[in-house]
């Protein structure tokens, strides 16, 4: 049986573990939102970076990719990887994925994903939600070993002008880091 895997953030452009099928598509009922604290990639303890999770909300949808591993071997690297990768986020839901917007019946149920939720007893890495500007000041300042966070906020705004999605909240952010990487006479990376 095949293991089927939401990326929503850096997964969409560096997944990392083999895979025979990366389809776009979206779940429904979640947002993307720069609510989840990065220590360990984006950001340090001292100065942590921000990175996407999911936060439920009627009548919306997020859009990223799935991606298929059918081959057990595969299947066992990948978690192996994902658990490391993901490990500061706190839940691993199964959700339905659709690839076409009219479509009442997903293409495919039970695609894992991965949530860092608002309960700070069990996620100690939330940051939730802030004005814009506080948000795009901390991503400016925040480094760590896997880069510069905006680095991860540009990357993902171009990945998913890539797979045809326009993020309000991304687009905004990003703009918004740019605007003041501009006003302080910054570059973006």
């Amino acid at each position: 049986m095949a293991m089927w895997v939401f990326g929503y953030g850096s997964l969409i452009w560096k997944a990392g573990f083999n895979y025979d099928d990366r389809v776009v598509g979206f779940i429904k009922g979640y947002r993307r939102v720069f609510y989840q604290g990065s220590t360990d990639h984006r950001g340090t303890p001292e100065f942590p970076g921000r990175t996407v999770t999911l936060e439920p909300a009627d009548g919306e949808v997020c859009w990223g990719v799935a991606y298929k591993v059918s081959k057990k071997e595969d299947q066992e690297v990948a978690l192996t990887y994902l658990e490391v990768r993901e490990k500061q986020y706190n839940e691993k839901a199964y959700l339905d994925f659709f690839t076409d917007p009219a479509a009442t019946t997903p293409a495919v149920s039970g695609v894992m994903v991965y949530i860092g939720s608002p309960d700070k007893r069990h996620n100690q890495n939330y940051l939730g939600p802030a004005p814009l500007d506080e948000i795009a000041k901390q991503i400016i300042d925040a480094e760590g070993p896997s880069g510069p966070n905006r680095d991860y906020l540009f990357h993902l705004e171009s990945a998913l002008l890539e797979i045809g999605c326009l993020d309000k909240h991304v687009n905004d952010l990003a703009n918004e880091v740019r605007r003041i990487l501009t006003r302080t006479g910054l570059t973006d990376s």
